[in-house]
C-alpha cells in the first residue's frame, strides 16, 4: 500500500461540516506512513501545529486514533508514564492532553492515523471504554482494522459520491473495532488465526500484485497445503479466492468513485488485460464493468 498523508484545511472542513446530511463526525487528517529507523520523527511533512520535538511533546485540539501496525516504541502523557508499544497496538489522543510519541530508532514503524471531532464522536469518546488516563488499547493484529483504515484513505483519497458521509461512517466503524478487539486479548488467538490474519494483512498489503500464495506459506513455516486449509477455515474462502476478491472490491470501488475507464481500472488494479478483467468481474458480480458502473 502506498503511502499517504492528508490534512483539511479551514474552507475544506467548513465544505465537509456543511455537507449534507451531517452525520457529527468530521474528519481533520488521515494517513499511513512508514517511518524507517534511525530517522528524526515526526518528518518534516506535517502542518507545524502537528509537528513536535520530544522535550516539548505536543497538545493538539481533536481526537486522534493512532495504530501501529510494524515496529516498537513509546507513548506517554500526562495521564500515562512512559510505556512500550509495539505492533498491534492503538492509542487514542484526546484534546488539550498534552503527549508525546516515536517509534524505536532501530526498528521505526508503520503506523496509520485518523484526526477527527464533531458531536458525535465526542458523544463516541465520552463513553467508559475510551478514556485519556487509558489511552492504550493492546488489540493484536487487526485485519479488518487496517481494511477499514485503508478504506478511508481511499474515500478521502478519491473523493467520489457521498465521500463526506461514507469517511464519517468509516470513521465510527474504526473506533467500534477498536472496542471490539480490546475485549478479546490477541493472546487468546490461536496460533492458526494468528498465522492466518497476518497472511490477510500481507493480501491487503499487497492485493495489486501477483502472489506466490507457497511461498507465502513458507515464509510463516507451515506448508501450503496447512495454511490454505487453515485459511478457509478462518475467512471462510481460498486464499487465493480472497485476494481476488480484493482487487475485485477495489475495482468496483474505482467504478463507482471515479471517473477511470475500463481499462485503466482494469491496469490499477493489476489484471493482465481489459479483457480478462471484464470477464472475471462478470463472472463474479453478475455484471460487466460498465452495468456496475452505471447500476
Amino acid at each position: 500500500m502506498e503511502l499517504y498523508r492528508k490534512y483539511f484545511n479551514t474552507q475544506q472542513l467548513q465544505q465537509l461540516v456543511d455537507s449534507e446530511p451531517n452525520w457529527g463526525v468530521s474528519i481533520l487528517n488521515v494517513g499511513h506512513n512508514v517511518h524507517q529507523a534511525k530517522r528524526n520523527y515526526p518528518d518534516g511533512n506535517h502542518p507545524d501545529a502537528y509537528c513536535f520535538n520530544w522535550e516539548k511533546g505536543r497538545v493538539i485540539h481533536e481526537f486522534q486514533l493512532v495504530y501501529i501496525s510494524n515496529g516498537v516504541g513509546v507513548f506517554e502523557s500526562e495521564n500515562v508514564p512512559p510505556t512500550i508499544v509495539e505492533a498491534g497496538t492503538a492509542f487514542l489522543l484526546f484534546p488539550n492532553v498534552w503527549h508525546r510519541y516515536r517509534p524505536s530508532e532501530d526498528t521505526g514503524w508503520e503506523e496509520f492515523w485518523v484526526g477527527f471531532g464533531g458531536p458525535y464522536s465526542e458523544y463516541i469518546m465520552r463513553q467508559d471504554c475510551f478514556k485519556a488516563g487509558n489511552p492504550i488499547i493492546n488489540i493484536g493484529f487487526d485485519a479488518e482494522l487496517l481494511n477499514v483504515f485503508i478504506r478511508l484513505i481511499d474515500t478521502l483519497k478519491f473523493e467520489g459520491i457521498a465521500f463526506k458521509q461514507i469517511s464519517s461512517c468509516l470513521v465510527i466503524q474504526l473506533l467500534g473495532l477498536v472496542y471490539a478487539s480490546a475485549l478479546m486479548s490477541d493472546t487468546l488467538r490461536s496460533r492458526k488465526e494468528k498465522i492466518v490474519h497476518h497472511i490477510r494483512y500481507q493480501l491487503h498489503e499487497n492485493w495489486m500484485e501477483a502472489l506466490d500464495m507457497e511461498k507465502i506459506a513458507s515464509k510463516h513455516h507451515v506448508s501450503y497445503v496447512w495454511f490454505r486449509k487453515a485459511f478457509k477455515e478462518v475467512i471462510g474462502i481460498s486464499p487465493g479466492q480472497y485476494h481476488l476478491k480484493l482487487k475485485l472490491d477495489k475495482a468496483g470501488q474505482m467504478l463507482r468513485e471515479t471517473t477511470l475507464s475500463v481499462s485503466e481500472v482494469a491496469y490499477k488494479t493489476g489484471f493482465e488485460s481489459e479483457f480478462y478483467f471484464s470477464r472475471i468481474f462478470k463472472k463474479k458480480t453478475g455484471a460487466t464493468p460498465s452495468a456496475f458502473r452505471d447500476s
